[in-house]
């Protein structure tokens, strides 16, 4: 057998480095992409409207193979408990969290702070000053804008109105309260107050209940936050006034459905929280994994709202139903 010169040798070795090198990056581009990501999803308050939301994380988790999610609900509804929870998440080593901040201006801190250590979007509420990449949820203005148009259908001659939601330092309040104003500007409708229960079921329904007796002329009422609409309804209901005090609501608790069904709420503008869960994670988990390009330049990801009134009423049930798997 011929000899193999030191040139061949040299000219194989290289070869053989070249395609070990080439295989040992492959392998680290596979492990990058296939490392697995703790993400989480907070909520702002307990309310029921967030079990679509969950549904919607449960749909990306089946959908992530690379991913464990966490929902945490805020079960006092106040920022000092939302900061536990998110001081929780981040000893755990959490890499990615989804949140609705309840205080978004006080909170800013705590936001920041989470954004050093993970990736910090939010959603249903956002805080556009903070270090958040990436806000998704509704556009609250328009939402608001939205309820302004369904009081003016159904208070066509105008008269007076009053605002209830469980606090105006939420952005998702501020501004659906700033679009309901701009809808109802010019218009002989009045809006006499806002009344806030610190999303507090009981207090809803006692400011609801005081403002019937309290301003006996009151035509209309608005409830910003989904467990509003229930509370109203229920304090119409015992004062007697069903029918003569026209309600528009938001979301779409079981409660409020059926308000609209037997026509004691006059319509509600519901949002898709079901989307605000599947595509916050998703956003997440593929910033993790190095692709930024779902971020638009707004850094604002609208997801739209509808209105729902009688005739929509059955059909947008059934369909919600399924999604809280009924």
């Amino acid at each position: 057998m011929k000899p193999r010169s030191s040139s061949q040798f040299a000219f194989r070795l290289a070869c053989g480095l070249i395609l070990l090198a080439s295989l040992g990056l492959s392998s680290c581009k596979q492990t990058g992409a296939g490392k697995r990501h703790k993400l989480a999803f907070v909520t702002n308050n307990a309310s029921d409207f967030w079990t679509i939301a969950r549904k919607g994380t449960e749909k990306a988790a089946a959908e992530l193979p690379n991913a464990d999610i966490e929902f945490r609900i805020n079960s006092d509804n106040t920022a000092a408990e939302q900061q536990h929870v998110v001081d929780d998440l981040l000893v755990k080593g959490i890499d990615g969290i989804a949140i609705s901040p309840v205080d978004p201006v006080n909170q800013l801190q705590m936001l920041n702070r989470a954004a050093q250590q993970a990736l910090v979007i939010t959603q249903d509420s956002d805080a556009p000053s903070s270090n958040r990449v990436c806000y998704i949820g509704t556009d609250n203005v328009a939402a608001g804008r939205q309820a302004g148009g369904l009081v003016k259908e159904a208070l066509p001659q105008g008269g007076k109105i009053m605002v209830f939601v469980g606090t105006l330092d939420a952005a998702n309040a501020q501004q659906r309260y700033q679009g309901l104003k701009e809808a109802l500007q010019g218009t002989n409708i009045q809006i006499l107050d806002v009344r806030t229960d610190s999303a507090d079921r009981v207090r809803a329904k006692s400011n609801a209940a005081d403002t019937l007796v309290n301003q006996p002329d009151i035509a209309g009422m608005v409830g910003l936050w989904s467990y509003n609409g229930p509370a109203i309804v229920g304090a119409v209901r015992d004062a007697g006034k069903t029918g003569k005090v026209k309600i528009v609501a938001f979301d779409e608790e079981d409660e409020t459905l059926n308000g609209i069904k037997e026509e004691s709420i006059y319509a509600t503008v519901v949002q898709q929280p079901f989307e605000f869960g599947y595509q916050s994670m998703k956003l997440i988990a593929r910033i993790l994994d190095g692709d930024r390009s779902g971020i638009p330049a707004s850094k604002q990801i609208f997801v739209p709202t509808l209105a729902i009134k009688k005739a929509d009423v059955d059909d947008f049930a059934k369909k919600i139903n399924q999604l809280r798997g009924r």
